[in-house]
């Protein structure tokens, strides 16, 4: 098995860490059940949940396209509770498909165009089972839908200066544009090293089911190191925990950090994902997702109780210094949206 240093730099570089997450899961649907009922709290999910698109799931995906007139990519909803709204390129991943290929069909579908997504911009999450990716990418060919071309999935498409000025089917979209108009002009400029994440695009592994993974990072007072937490659960690997359907993620992570930390949680910080991971399984049957979430911790190691089974471990450089710009830098990981 990989060492803890080479499993963050695979990390960091959007690479699978061909875990077996379900035997290295620090704190399952069933273990979460288990601690609510000794609490005297009903379980609110079966601790049996699997993760199944279009049944147990929900997984959107968005598109935040930019040319070189820094308009954006819009459609006219065709929809009949929505119709002559607008909106950006989105909607349902199906069954099979990688996060990728559903949002190169859903622009094709609904604009006429053909994109290469390049990276992901934010992920967004209602709960544990609802989650939308928005990505960004490049128009490589095809022919703009006109209403001449309206169907049952848009009525045109349109390169828009200001979303503002069309009719929106919801306001939701305004705050991932900002994202997305942000991350382009952040590519025009040459600062090295660059404040913005690289293209990370989601990686291809297959997970039963759906998985938090924690890369919690603290300094050491004495030499001011940079020290990332590990779990001695089976096998050294960062603490992961099984994402609760009926839960927001800042429930079931402030849940996870208790079991580790106990109830006086030192203050930290949950900073953003450096990657997600999913591959569709029809031999599985499932489509889960694990999110690999960079958590930044205030106070020095010295100060930081463990009740947990894990340990921290020195990274050293040049780890050191790429975790800890990350952590420094407001835009270098991809944002996780909680919403309601």
């Amino acid at each position: 098995m990989a060492s803890i240093v080479e499993k963050v730099r695979r990390v960091l570089e959007a690479k699978d860490l061909g875990d077996i997450t379900t035997e290295l899961c620090d704190f399952s649907l069933k273990e979460q059940n288990a601690t609510a009922e000794a609490q005297g709290v009903q379980p609110s999910s079966t601790s049996d949940f699997v993760p199944i698109l279009g049944q147990t799931v929900t997984y959107i995906v968005a598109c935040v396209l930019i040319n070189e007139h820094d308009e954006l990519l819009m459609i006219e909803e065709a929809k009949q509770s929505c119709a002559g709204k607008w909106y950006l390129p989105a909607g349902r991943m199906e069954r099979g498909e990688s996060i990728t290929e559903a949002a190169a069909r859903e622009v094709f579908e609904e604009t006429g165009l053909n994109a290469e997504l390049t990276t992901l911009l934010a992920v967004e999450a209602a709960g544990g089972s609802w989650f939308r990716f928005v990505l960004t990418g490049r128009i490589t060919g095809g022919r703009l839908k006109t209403p001449a071309d309206a169907d049952a999935e848009s009525i045109q498409a349109k390169w828009v200066r200001n979303p503002k000025e069309v009719p929106l089917r919801a306001n939701d979209i305004l705050n991932i544009i900002d994202i997305g108009r942000a991350y382009h002009q952040g590519q025009k400029i040459a600062i090295t090293p660059s404040p913005w994440h690289g293209r990370i695009l989601p990686t291809r592994f297959s997970h039963k089911r759906n998985y938090l993974r924690v890369l919690a990072v603290a300094r050491k007072r004495a030499h001011n190191s940079l020290n990332i937490l590990v779990s001695e659960k089976n096998a050294h690997h960062f603490p992961t925990v099984e994402l609760h359907p009926n839960r927001s993620l800042h429930s079931t992570l402030r849940k996870f950090m208790i079991e580790i930390f106990g109830a006086e949680l030192p203050q930290h910080r949950p900073h953003g994902l450096l990657s997600v991971e999913h591959s569709p399984s029809e031999q599985e049957n499932t489509d889960g997702i694990c999110l690999n979430l960079l958590v930044a911790f205030r106070p020095p190691l010295e100060e930081i109780s463990l009740i947990g089974k894990c340990i921290w471990q020195e990274l050293g450089a040049p780890l050191d210094e790429m975790l800890g710009r990350i952590v420094s830098s407001k835009n270098a990981s991809i944002p996780l949206n909680v919403v309601r």
